[in-house]
């Protein structure tokens, strides 16, 4: 059966961070809105309290949380005379699939970009005009600045309550804080966590080499905070259920904790779950889109209409939707010709793995975001001359997880992987190991995009994404540089044997033990309609009442965790709807 639903003001696909963001914001405008999201509803008190949130079997091994492959997968390859084979498993990429998205199960690492990330492009032509880059690597500026965003920055930390010590408030540094952050307006709402051993070591460690360590800024609340919307949130118990694990503590920032218990009071307001749309429907001369077309739990074809059309699935699945729905020109890796699917980026791991004797790190008493880190290599915050590459990474020493099940694999170099042996080495490790991460930029390049697969469809007969991706020698020099650094703090971290590696110095594949779940591009935004699919205000330049919101937006990815940037990003874009599209609609660059 075919349905056609009444007429909203706006339709949002995707009910995740950005999503229930941008609902909240265009709702209390007083607009009609109505929200599309693939998977059921769930809700903190009844899905996930605390009897039933800490399973690791459940949540970690068995993954219940994210959206299955055999829902929907997509195809992998690492260049483009490959033929690309379908994931039978995820590893590495977090989908969500349910009300909240990946923002429900994130391990809540709650960073804003470097003002360098927004602008590289600018910085290499001023700072580095000499510098001889890789062949094909695609270095575009985003088209807004940190300094747009920082309002909008603030607000999205005070409705999450993020916990965290700031570095720079309004151009001042500050003791404790990051002294190379982008200058901030106030404090973060709640205080930093308390530090692990481990944190602590590091923190001395660090200091005593001369960097600059301080308390990650994290989702998973610090103190009793009610939010601007007036949620209560309660501070962090350090359970060390955080990454793949809803909170039932109210104490870890979601959509569903933060922002949807808000929305579902608003009589304009509109929540359509277990539908999945198809793709978002042109108007007949194709300069703007109408509405969107979907599939409902009953196998019914639905159509909702709208005047504005927000776009706000996961990174990978705002291109294919892009791409199924036709609307832009796809990317042609052999004549460059084409955006959607271009400008496809990562990022780029590097790690150290340390272990000492009887230092009982506790690892138990943890959360997804318990790090202190050094950002003196992150982004621009050093010196790249004579380097051959751009970009760097933050390097910190993670107690982001203490389930038991998870660590089994964690043993110094030649222990015996099975019987008494094996347990013994592992009661023993698991209170000594140690673990530090170099989280780092990405840069896009040519060969690297995202397109529709010939061969695979699926359950309703529509092309699987094809993800065609191999590091680029830039991630390889910097990924090595960074791992160089962390080696350095290794020989004076007083552990008794340690190793690292450059994930970059590998084939990637999204199907290989956890590397990252940051996956970046694919519909960028910019200034130029010929390297990019959306404007500066993430409005498509093909259809001006069509907004993207999301990772795919970035040119380029950060040394950090995308999530509070795109939901910055999608209050950028709400304030201009709100205030100037709604005025005038059409293009909002003029």
């Amino acid at each position: 059966m075919n349905y056609t639903r009444p007429k909203a003001d706006a339709v949002i696909i995707g009910l995740g961070w950005a999503g229930s963001f941008m609902a909240e914001e265009l709702t209390r405008a007083g607009l009609n809105v109505v929200a599309i999201e693939r998977g059921p509803w769930e809700q903190t008190q009844t899905n996930f309290s605390p009897a039933i949130a800490a399973d690791e079997l459940r949540y970690g091994v068995r993954r219940e949380i994210l959206k299955p492959p055999r829902v929907e997968t997509l195809t992998f390859r690492n260049d483009s005379s490959q033929k690309a084979l379908p994931a039978r498993d995820w590893n590495a990429f977090q989908m969500g699939y349910s009300v909240g998205g990946a923002g429900k199960h994130w391990a809540a690492n709650a960073w804003r970009f470097n003002p360098s990330d927004f602008e590289m492009a600018t910085r290499l032509r001023d700072r580095y005009h000499n510098m001889k880059l890789a062949d094909g690597l695609i270095v575009q500026d985003w088209g807004v600045s940190y300094a747009e965003l920082e309002p909008f920055y603030d607000r999205v930390e005070k409705i999450a309550g993020i916990s965290g010590k700031a570095g720079v408030i309004n151009g001042v540094t500050q003791s404790g804080g990051n002294p190379f952050e982008g200058s901030r307006s106030s404090e973060y709402p709640t205080p930093p966590l308390i530090r692990s051993h481990w944190n602590d070591k590091f923190h001395q460690i660090t200091e005593k080499m001369g960097f600059h360590p301080f308390p990650i800024p994290a989702g998973t609340i610090g103190a009793p905070y009610t939010n601007p919307l007036g949620v209560n949130l309660a501070p962090c118990t350090y359970c060390g259920y955080c990454g793949f694990y809803g909170c039932g503590n109210w104490s870890k920032s979601s959509p569903n904790v933060c922002v949807i218990p808000a929305l579902m009071d608003r009589t304009n307001f509109t929540l359509l779950t277990e539908c999945t749309a198809l793709y978002i429907d042109k108007a007949e001369d194709g300069k703007t889109v109408t509405g969107v077309t979907f599939r409902d739990s009953d196998g019914n074809t639905g159509f909702q209409p709208a005047d504005i059309v927000c776009l706000s699935a996961y990174q990978l699945d705002n291109v294919r939707l892009l791409l199924l729905s036709k609307i832009g020109k796809a990317y042609d890796p052999v004549t460059g010709e084409g955006t959607l699917g271009r400008a496809y980026n990562y990022q780029t791991m590097s790690m150290g793995y340390l272990y000492y004797e009887n230092e009982h790190m506790n690892p138990f008493i943890s959360t997804g975001a318990l790090s202190t880190q050094i950002d003196d290599f992150n982004g621009d915050n050093f010196d790249h001359s004579g380097l051959g590459f751009l970009g760097g990474a933050g390097i910190q020493a993670l107690s982001d997880q203490g389930t038991p099940l998870s660590m089994t694999d964690r043993l110094p170099p030649g222990s015996k992987m099975w019987g008494s042996a094996w347990k013994k080495t592992f009661q023993k490790s698991y209170q000594n190991y140690a673990k530090i991460q170099g989280q780092g930029t990405s840069y896009s390049h040519r060969d690297s995009y995202l397109s529709l697969d010939p061969n695979y469809k699926d359950e309703n007969g529509q092309p699987l994404l094809r993800l065609t991706f191999d590091y680029n020698q830039n991630d390889r020099l910097m990924a090595r540089f960074i791992r160089d650094r962390i080696e350095d703090i290794c020989k004076v971290s007083g552990a008794t044997s340690w190793e690292t590696e450059a994930f970059p110095d590998k084939h990637n594949s999204p199907f290989r033990a956890y590397d990252s779940s940051h996956t970046i591009g694919g519909a960028v935004m910019g200034l130029d309609p010929a390297t990019s699919v959306l404007n500066r205000y993430q409005q498509h330049w093909d259809a001006h009442n069509l907004f993207v919101l999301g990772a795919s937006s970035y040119p380029n990815n950060g040394g950090y965790n995308p999530t509070i940037t795109l939901s910055a990003l999608t209050l950028w874009t709400a304030h201009a709807i709100v205030n100037d599209y709604l005025k005038n609609p059409g293009s909002l660059v003029r």
